[in-house]
């Protein structure tokens, strides 16, 4: 588990990163399936990954931040909390195995957030692991309303 400030935005960094190209398949999918809600939505939420990952950037000030080969990220279960599980994209998912996905995703992101906010005793991490934690928390809401609507 990451202990620093520096250590965390890193992380967050390649968290957000591949959050984002997870989005644009699920949305370039969803295109190609002719569903132009869900191409949109999964288009906004690569928009927001790649906020929250100049958010990350911009929190790091003054820190430089590392550049990691990927064995060298400390992740649970030694993959991405984003790609733990993704098995990519078929050009002809349905829309609720694409909002499933989704959400995997993003309930592993606020796993991992959240267990950071948890377990630290750097006052600093924690409040910066509990604001990206609340982030994800929403984006678990919306993909769960819109699980709800497509199931409708």
């Amino acid at each position: 588990m990451v202990t620093t400030v520096r250590s965390f935005l890193t992380h967050a960094v390649q968290l957000e990163r591949e959050a984002a190209r997870r989005y644009e398949e699920l949305s370039a999918a969803m295109g190609t399936e002719g569903n132009r809600e869900l191409k949109e939505f999964f288009g906004r939420m690569a928009h927001y990954s790649r906020l929250h990952l100049a958010d990350a950037v911009a929190r790091g000030g003054f820190r430089e931040l590392p550049t990691l080969a990927p064995h060298e990220f400390e992740w649970p279960d030694g993959v991405s909390p984003e790609t733990a599980g993704w098995a990519g994209v078929d050009a002809q998912m349905s829309a609720l195995d694409a909002l499933y996905l989704a959400q995997d995703g993003e309930r592993c992101g606020h796993a991992y957030y959240a267990a950071v906010a948890a377990s630290s005793t750097d006052a600093e991490l924690r409040a910066i692991a509990k604001d990206f934690a609340e982030e994800e928390a929403d984006h678990v809401r919306q993909i769960e309303h819109l699980i709800l609507h497509c199931r409708d």
